[in-house]
């Protein structure tokens, strides 16, 4: 182990060791969350451009977060998404387009219907109602769900919430500015049902996934370390073998 080749050879894992342990320390610097929410930080009201600017995506601890906002409708964008389920019960949501600034929307979810027929009556009432005035809406901000292809069947159903799969129906939307979450509204209007929307679960100040990882890298820095005292020691008893095998073909 002291001859030049092996003492090469351990420097060449110390090398990969330190990456090793640089990796491990940086999971860990991930894993635990030095400036967590306050527990009930999301059931404060804040209002909706102090949370999440038009474009962005909401960071993590803020998704369900319960946000005010005032704005008004745009006609003709109430529309009806498909598959959502209320405390278990599957039914329908009926969206709208609010414009909150003179170039700025964000989607709201303004409440649940059991069946289609009570959805479009509901979208009905809302367009006689959509004259311009400003209305104050309330409720959480969560997360875009991604847009997904219609069926066949329907070309324009909308299974998802998704503010990218509205904008692409909705109305006056040169150069407007959207938000990427949308915004679902506490209280429900035009005989909807209000949204179930229970506040999100407290968030661990731990994430055990990386903490996982950071014992993964200590092992194999360890490793490293072990690979070389077995190679070295592989050396040493081959080398042992061939002189006692030396030895044993002089001897008469």
């Amino acid at each position: 182990m002291l001859r030049g080749r092996w003492i090469g050879m351990l420097l060449l894992c110390l090398l990969v060791a330190g990456v090793f342990a640089w990796l491990g320390q940086w999971q860990l610097e991930r894993a635990i969350e030095t400036d967590p929410p306050a527990p009930g930080a999301t059931e404060q009201v804040q209002e909706l451009d102090e949370v999440v600017t038009p474009g962005e995506y909401l960071p993590e601890p803020l998704v369900g977060q319960r946000v005010e906002a005032s704005g008004t409708w745009v006609p003709g964008d109430f529309i009806v998404v498909s598959s959502r389920f209320n405390d278990g019960v599957q039914g329908y949501w009926v969206t709208g387009q609010l414009r909150v600034a003179e170039r700025t929307s964000i989607a709201v979810a303004i409440g649940w219907a059991p069946d289609r027929e009570t959805a479009d009556a509901a979208v009905a009432e809302l367009e006689a109602g959509s004259d311009g005035t400003e209305v104050p809406v309330a409720g959480r901000l969560i997360s875009d769900e991604g847009p997904q292809v219609p069926p066949q069947s329907d070309p324009y159903q909308l299974d998802r919430m998704s503010s990218a799969a509205l904008l692409s129906r909705w109305h006056d939307i040169e150069q407007l500015d959207v938000y990427r979450p949308y915004l679902a509204s506490t209280t429900a209007s035009a005989g909807l049902v209000d949204i179930s929307s229970p506040a999100p679960e407290e968030m661990s100040p731990v994430n055990w996934l990386n903490v996982f990882y950071a014992v993964e890298w200590a092992i194999f820095a360890g490793f490293a370390f072990y690979l070389w005292y077995r190679l070295a020691k592989d050396a040493w008893e081959r080398e042992v073998e061939e002189f006692e095998d030396a030895a044993a073909a002089e001897t008469p």
